[in-house]
């Protein structure tokens, strides 16, 4: 059973029979008392421990390099296709302007709350009634009676749950803004994967064109030489067989390429097909270096915007446990009311009538329905501080899993391009011997194959460091800063909600800096 704080226990062991004195005196030391938990950033076990995983060796090997953009991280590929097409992801995937919609849904339920700490029931009447009597003896009479009155009642946030009530919206309004910056790191990420898988497709299009008119050469070569008798038919049909199978991987290819077209230009809200910017440069796969990392393992994860979030969710659940909580002990409040009535009658009277006096109301038998609600909220709370240390788990993992990605991948770069050109030094001699009858055919069939395949390998690797290094990207948490300074609606949305609702300024205050956080309800120093 949740009980009263000590300090308002020691003066009521008799509570319904003590004086208002007494009771006026304990109601004053529990002023300005918000109760529930205050909130603190929770703690992860492992995290300061946490040197970084495969991501440790990658920073070692960055210092003394010259400074990299991390923030804007997509601009180290010196792609200017990129740089657009993210940006216009960013401003208007429906997505993101969703996250924008819901920022302005939680600066108004902001100030919702913040208007509970001012006079909650406020309350204008007035009544014109016409009345008047038949008689069956004498004059009949009619006359206008008029009545105002005003009323107010203020409940006193004694136990803080109107603050409370506020540090929730507050922390709400905070996480909002985090899952926002959240769809703005996950729209440059999935431009750019898509953007260099679609280069990644182009580049081994033209691979398997420029292989295909390689057999195609071969098979012409062998046909003509079986009509003159220099040749077995043998020899026609397996470069008939290879080309033909080249041939059929580039409907393959087109189709991946259409359908990844189509998967960009749904992030950029555009119908589907191709991009007219991308139109030149296909044979680049973007390709940069890793910035420098400045930030400690630890920071580099709380930074994350979607642990930001879980933070946030965590500590307005916080807060709610002591809305709920502040429901068990007695709220106070200031009643009033004014009012003035009069007639049309001659010589009426006109009376003003006042009454002003505290309000007392306290649930002292609810049989567990509130006790009931406080554990809920606080397992509630629980659930989100297993979630939020769930987060910051998997944001390490994909850290680790992205940079041990990048790492590997990039130590095949090399290997594959010796292997690339060994293969085709080995098409370049097997086709000698086979002119000169050193060799049968065979060799040179094994020769193509085996340069199509180490050439679809080596760009492959390719794509596969371009999209290792964005996903390790992603997984620190860049690329939301610059979202914060655009609008988080367009000129025509705003016009549009500005006819239908009174938003007043509410569309045009810019989002708080990087740095900011709700206003937490601080613990009071403890006097001795």
């Amino acid at each position: 059973m949740i009980r009263p704080p000590e300090s308002m226990r020691r003066h009521l062991p008799g509570w319904p029979g003590m004086s208002p004195v007494v009771l006026a005196g304990a109601l004053l030391l529990g002023a300005c008392t918000a109760v529930g938990p205050n909130f603190r950033r929770p703690e992860v076990p492992w995290l300061a421990a946490w040197s970084g995983g495969s991501l440790e060796p990658l920073a070692v090997e960055q210092r003394g390099k010259a400074g990299t953009r991390s923030d804007e991280w997509w601009r180290n590929f010196d792609d200017s296709v990129l740089d657009r097409l993210i940006a216009e992801a960013q401003r208007v995937n429906p997505n993101v302007r969703t996250a924008g919609m819901r920022i302005l849904e939680a600066r108004a339920q902001l100030l919702i709350a913040g208007s509970t700490l001012y006079p909650q029931q406020q309350q204008l009447s007035g009544k014109v009634l016409r009345t008047g009597e038949e008689r069956s003896v004498g004059s009949d009479t009619a006359f206008t009676a008029y009545s105002a009155g005003l009323t107010v009642g203020w409940e006193l946030d004694f136990w803080g749950r109107f603050r409370r009530s506020i540090e929730a919206a507050d922390a709400n309004y905070f996480a909002t803004i985090a899952q926002y910056d959240d769809l703005q790191v996950l729209m440059a990420a999935q431009v750019a994967t898509f953007y260099a898988s679609i280069r990644t497709i182009e580049l081994r299009l033209r691979i398997a064109h420029e292989n295909a008119a390689l057999q195609k050469r071969s098979l012409e070569i062998t046909e003509r030489l079986f009509k003159h008798g220099n040749d077995s038919e043998l020899d026609v049909q397996q470069a008939k067989a290879q080309y033909l199978s080249t041939l059929a991987t580039i409907p393959q290819l087109a189709g991946s390429l259409r359908q990844t077209q189509n998967a960009l230009g749904a992030l950029l809200a555009r119908p589907p097909g191709p991009l007219p910017e991308m139109a030149t440069g296909p044979d680049r796969i973007p390709q940069a270096e890793l910035a420098i990392i400045v930030d400690l393992p630890a920071e580099l994860l709380r930074r994350r915007p979607d642990v930001r979030a879980a933070e946030m969710q965590l500590a307005a659940q916080s807060a709610l446990i002591g809305v709920s909580l502040a429901d068990l002990y007695p709220s106070i409040a200031l009643l009033g009311s004014l009012g003035l009535s009069s007639t049309s009658l001659s010589g009426a009277p006109r009376i003003l009538a006042w009454g002003v006096g505290p309000s007392l109301v306290w649930n002292v038998f609810d049989h567990g329905r509130l006790s009931g609600e406080v554990l809920a909220q606080d397992a509630r709370f629980q659930q989100l501080y297993e979630q939020y240390q769930g987060t910051v788990l998997q944001a390490a993992r994909e850290v680790d899993d992205a940079a041990v990605g990048f790492a590997r991948n990039r130590e095949q770069i090399g290997i594959l391009e010796e292997a690339v050109k060994a293969a085709r030094r080995s098409l370049e001699i097997a086709s000698i011997q086979y002119r000169e009858g050193l060799a049968s055919f065979e060799r040179v069939l094994d020769s193509q194959r085996t340069l199509f395949s180490q050439q679809e390998r080596q760009v492959s690797n390719l794509g596969n460091v371009a999209q290792s290094l964005i996903g390790l990207y992603k997984a620190m948490g860049g690329g939301w800063q610059a979202g914060r300074q655009r609008p988080l609606v367009d000129d025509a949305t705003r016009e549009t909600m500005g006819e239908r609702s009174d938003w007043k300024d509410l569309l045009q205050v810019p989002l708080p800096a990087a740095e900011a956080g709700p206003q937490l309800i601080k613990p009071r120093t403890e006097e001795p």
